[in-house]
Parts: structure tokens; sequence; C-alpha cells
């Protein structure tokens, strides 16, 4: 749940819209929208995490969408 939370916190604070959610796997998936210097901030906080959390890799894939998020939530 931190994780989750840091990431919907630092996604207001840089003005992304999109969604953060827990997998099957454990592993987290986040999509994401917004001004590319915005979105460099946000994926800089995705490598490190939040204060007592651990991230061991980040994926990143462009993903070409027709839908639009007005904020940003978990699912």
């Amino acid at each position: 749940m931190a994780f989750r939370y840091y990431t919907v916190k630092n996604a207001y604070k840089n003005r992304i819209c999109g969604t953060v959610q827990n997998l099957y796997t454990g592993d987290v998936e986040v999509y994401a929208q917004g001004e590319e210097e915005n979105l460099a901030r946000f994926e800089s906080f995705l490598h490190s995490g939040p204060p007592a959390g651990r991230v061991d890799h980040v994926i990143r894939e462009e993903v070409h969408s027709n839908s639009f998020y007005t904020g940003f939530e978990i699912i």
C-alpha cells in the first residue's frame, strides 16, 4: 500500500494523470500521462520509490492510446 500511496502523492505533485496497481506477481504497474518534463521527474521517483520502499527495476514502455486520464488513482 505504501508504494501506491506515495506514487499517487508524487503523481499529483508532478501533475501526472494515470493509475497504479499491484499485480498478482507482486509487481506494481503504473500508467502515466503528462508533460514530458513532469513525466521525467515522476519516472525518477519510480526508480527510487518511497523512503521505506524497494525498487528492483523499472520497465518503461510507451503505449499509444486514445484514452485520457483525468486524475491519478489506485486500482
